[in-house]
């Protein structure tokens, strides 16, 4: 909570193109059902939203293997099944707060492309 706050006071009031909360809105989903929602909802109220916010999807799958090809070591929700579980409800907060979900199993060069047309900047 405290690196939420630090953020905000940080980042929200100066002008950027672009300020990343991914972590707190999206962090959540790693959080026990029911309370993922009720904290997404709280984070939801105090950082900063944009008309522009983006869920990056992937399959578990292709995120497993992308994890595994740049580190040898694994974390505790990067399991297949854990990977599986979090994206069920990243997908969910993503729907209800109104987020474009962009399919990450393509080339980087096709999701920036995607993303900048959305942006309006292409």
């Amino acid at each position: 909570m405290a690196d939420v706050i630090r953020s905000i006071l940080l980042y929200s009031w100066q002008k950027y193109d672009y300020i990343i909360f991914v972590r707190y809105l999206m962090g959540t989903a790693y959080l026990p059902s029911p309370l993922h929602r009720i904290a997404y909802h709280f984070f939801a109220l105090i950082v900063p939203k944009s008309d522009s916010m983006f869920f990056l999807d992937t399959t578990p799958q292709e995120a497993y293997r992308r994890i595994r090809r740049a580190r040898a070591d694994q974390e505790m929700f990067e399991s297949i099944n854990e990977l599986r579980r979090v994206r069920v409800k990243g997908l969910s907060l993503a729907l209800i707060g109104k987020w474009k979900i962009i399919d990450t199993n393509r080339s980087i060069e096709a999701v920036e492309l995607e993303i900048r047309k959305s942006l309006g900047a292409y």
